[in-house]
């Protein structure tokens, strides 16, 4: 499951790594900076940061979780692709459900893999990523086959969300008025209430304890902070 891009030039791949669990970041950091192949130049703790940061240091790749607080990693993706179209998004989570993957994939990241791979392993999949192609774990893969061939929990068929619900509804789930939300996205309060609406719908709840614990299920969010 691969696609073609032109190989990054750089003898030396810049990365940026993106996690907001501190002990988790740390460890990757240090792992990746025992090989001489990567060069890691900036960590971000949330979504923003990390849009923030491709903006300013203009990594080769970024490797990033999908549940992170101020922006998830599929909204900040879809910047970065948008903003810094030289940086290429790896996710790396503990997410390996068909709706994830596809969302990350929409937002245009170059790779999706699990925090349970190997250091060599991970250098692998980004020297994969380096050269040109999209590299998804085996297990990730594994179930995208198999929802595609009529397997998937039946469960799963609801209507995914938006990039923009994504974004409303993880600042729902970190306790945003509406008013608040439509200030920090620069949206109007009418639209928010709206993109609420339909994320009600699709979520099929009607309160904000429901619409939270949907935001969990969906790793729009974690409630697990530092």
């Amino acid at each position: 499951m691969a696609q073609a891009a032109d190989p990054l030039p750089a003898d030396v791949l810049r990365l940026v790594v993106a996690d907001d669990h501190r002990l988790f970041r740390e460890s990757l950091v240090s792992g990746l900076r025992d090989t001489a192949r990567f060069e890691v130049v900036g960590e971000a703790a949330d979504g923003e940061e990390a849009v923030a940061m491709c903006a300013a240091l203009g990594p080769d790749i970024i490797l990033m979780d999908i549940g992170m607080p101020r922006l998830n990693g599929v909204a900040a993706a879809t910047r970065i692709t948008a903003a810094s179209p030289a940086t290429r998004v790896v996710i790396l989570s503990m997410h390996s459900e068909k709706r994830f993957v596809e969302a990350a994939l929409a937002a245009g990241v170059s790779g999706y893999l699990l925090k349970d791979i190997s250091m060599g392993d991970l250098a692998s999949a980004l020297d994969i990523v380096a050269a040109g192609a999209t590299c998804l774990s085996g297990e990730v893969a594994g179930r995208a086959v198999l929802a595609e061939s009529g397997d998937a929990d039946p469960r799963r068929a609801q209507a995914p969300l938006t990039t923009r619900e994504r974004e409303v509804l993880q600042l729902i789930a970190e306790g945003m008025s509406l008013k608040e939300i439509a200030a920090h996205l620069g949206l109007s309060v009418k639209t928010v209430e709206t993109h609420r609406r339909q994320i009600m719908d699709k979520a099929d709840t009607f309160t904000v304890a429901g619409l939270v614990r949907y935001a969990l299920r969906e790793g729009v969010t974690t409630l697990d902070r530092e």
